[in-house]
C-alpha cells in the first residue's frame, strides 16, 4: 500500500495521523465563527479543516426547500439552506486565513457546480460525503480534476463502497469509515471494519467519527486508520443540526494529544528490553536468575 499525499503531507501506513477538523456548517452562516473554529483547529495541532459546499437549487427539489422550517434565516427549509452556504466573498476570506494560518483547507462538494467552485482555490484534495457514495456522474467529475480524493463511507454496503471504487480507480484514494447517526451510538461505530476495510482494497483507510467522546476516535488511530475527521464546534449547545455531534475546543486538543499518545505508544512491534527496565531486572528478579 503507498501513501498519499496531501498538500505537504504524506497520508498513509506509516505516516502520523492526518487530523481533519470538520467545520462543515458549524460556522451558521457566520465567516467570523468560521475563523474561530479554523483559529481552534490549527491552535489544537490538527492538520486540515473541512468545510461543505452545495449549489442549494441542484442538491434539493423544489419541494424540499419550501416546507416549513423555522430557522434563524426564515421560516422554511430553503431560507436555512441558503443562509448556511458561503459564497466567493466567504471563502476568498478562508483561504487567505487559512494560508495566514498555514493550515490546509478542502470541501465536501455534493454537486458538479460545486466542484468547479472549490477548484478555483487548488484544494490539496476533495472528500465524498457518504451521501454522495452512489452518485457515480460526480465520482467522476470528482475524478477529473485529478486530485486525490477521500471517500466518506457512511449507510453504505460493502457492495456499494465496491462500486463506487470501481468508479474512482484506487490511485490516490484514501477511505473513511463512518456511521452516518448524529450523533453516533457507540454500539453503532463498527472500528473493527477500519482492518477489514485496509484489507479489502488495498487503499489507505481512515475514520470520520460522529460519535460524542473521544476515546473510540483515538482507538480508531490505533486500528489503523490513517486519518482522523471530527466535527468541531465552539459549544456543543450552539444552534445547529451538528454541533451535538462536535467536539467542542477541549475536546478536539484532548483528541490530538491522544492520537499522538497512541502513535508514541504503538512502537515499532519489536519485543526488546529497554535502557530504563535494566535497574529494575537487577532490584526484583531473583538472585541468580537469568539477566
Amino acid at each position: 500500500m503507498t501513501d498519499i499525499k496531501i498538500g505537504d503531507t504524506r497520508v498513509g501506513d506509516g505516516d502520523p495521523c492526518y487530523v481533519v477538523a470538520e467545520i462543515g456548517i458549524n460556522h451558521n452562516g457566520d465567516i467570523e465563527l468560521a475563523k474561530q473554529l479554523i483559529d481552534m483547529a490549527e491552535a489544537t495541532g490538527c492538520n486540515a479543516v473541512k468545510f461543505q459546499k452545495r449549489t442549494v437549487e441542484v442538491v434539493y427539489s423544489a419541494e424540499e426547500l419550501a416546507k416549513p422550517r423555522e430557522n434563524p434565516f426564515g421560516p422554511t427549509n430553503g431560507d436555512l439552506k441558503r443562509g448556511l452556504e458561503f459564497g466567493l466573498d466567504e471563502y476568498r476570506e478562508i483561504d487567505r486565513f487559512c494560508r495566514e494560518l498555514g493550515i490546509a483547507w478542502f470541501a465536501s462538494c455534493w454537486d458538479e457546480g460545486s466542484v468547479d467552485f472549490i477548484e478555483q482555490f487548488e484544494p490539496p484534495c476533495y472528500k465524498i460525503a457518504s451521501a454522495s457514495l452512489t452518485d457515480d456522474d460526480l465520482l467522476r467529475y470528482h475524478r477529473g480534476k485529478g486530485r486525490p480524493v477521500i471517500l466518506s463511507t457512511g449507510m453504505s454496503t460493502l457492495e456499494e463502497i465496491d462500486h463506487a471504487v470501481e468508479v474512482l480507480g484506487k490511485d490516490d484514494l484514501i477511505i473513511l469509515h463512518a456511521t452516518s447517526t448524529y450523533p453516533s451510538n457507540y454500539d453503532e461505530l463498527n472500528l473493527k471494519a477500519i482492518p477489514e476495510l485496509t484489507a479489502r482494497y488495498g487503499v489507505p483507510v481512515g475514520y470520520s467519527g460522529h460519535e460524542t467522546g473521544i476515546p473510540t476516535s483515538s482507538a480508531a488511530a490505533a486500528l489503523g486508520a490513517c486519518i482522523v475527521e471530527r466535527h468541531i464546534t465552539m459549544e456543543r449547545s450552539m444552534w445547529g443540526s451538528d454541533q451535538a455531534a462536535s467536539l467542542g475546543p477541549s475536546g478536539i486538543a484532548r483528541l490530538v494529544r491522544d492520537i499522538r499518545l497512541v502513535e508514541l505508544a504503538m512502537g515499532d512491534g519489536n519485543k526488546c528490553v529497554y535502557e530504563r527496565e535494566k535497574p529494575i531486572i537487577r532490584k526484583l528478579r531473583r538472585v541468580g536468575a537469568r539477566l
